[in-house]
């Protein structure tokens, strides 16, 4: 799902509300003309925060875009399944030019890659941290698994590390192609130089 600032601010305002800590899952309000000697009779409202936020949210930009994001090899599957070859092609060159026009395109040795990877069915969220290293050849680079966060940890025995590679001209090129670029966040110098997970 696609995520949006505005609507997280709002959600938070909503929670925390002025001057407290405690964080509020419900809440209640009155209608404009109801007195208080009316009580809680025909003139009480309630909604659920995430709800009253989306409501907001939708009332000063219009609907929150929450179809999932995916992939671009996702989304070239899907014009694949489609027959739409023209899609397909368009999808891959379009990401491939996405990532090659980064301000912060080629990586250096040193960027630190963070993946994360939603909640999906029984599997938790979970995320995996890369370091990009020099390689064997020049203009060539590693990228280095430094730490994963599977709530099993080191028994993990799933896909944690696919992404390591050794002497690539662009050792990000299948992370961003297979995992997406809205799961990358990309340290360099000890700041933030891509965030995925911000557009």
């Amino acid at each position: 799902m696609r995520r949006d600032s505005r609507l997280k601010t709002i959600t938070e305002a909503l929670q925390t509300g002025p001057g407290t800590n405690r964080r509020a899952v419900r809440i209640w309000g009155r209608a404009s003309f109801a007195v208080e000697d009316d009580g809680g009779v025909g003139n009480v409202w309630t909604a659920d925060v995430h709800d009253l936020a989306v409501h907001v949210y939708t009332r000063l930009y219009g609907r929150p875009d929450t179809t999932p994001e995916k992939s671009p090899v996702a989304q070239a599957e899907d014009a694949k399944r489609r027959r739409d070859l023209a899609g397909e092609i368009d999808v891959l060159m379009s990401a491939s030019a996405d990532l090659e026009s980064a301000p912060w395109h080629p990586a250096r040795p040193g960027d630190i890659v963070h993946l994360h990877y939603e909640a999906a069915g029984s599997e938790a969220a979970m995320g995996e941290t890369y370091l990009v290293e020099r390689g064997e050849h020049d203009g060539f680079f590693n990228l280095r698994l430094l730490a994963q966060s599977h709530p099993q940890g080191e028994k993990f025995e799933g896909s944690a590390g696919v992404f390591a590679c050794e002497d690539r001209l662009n050792p990000l090129a299948e992370m961003w192609m297979e995992a997406g670029p809205h799961r990358l966040t990309i340290v360099r110098d000890g700041r933030v130089v891509y965030n995925g997970g911000a557009r």
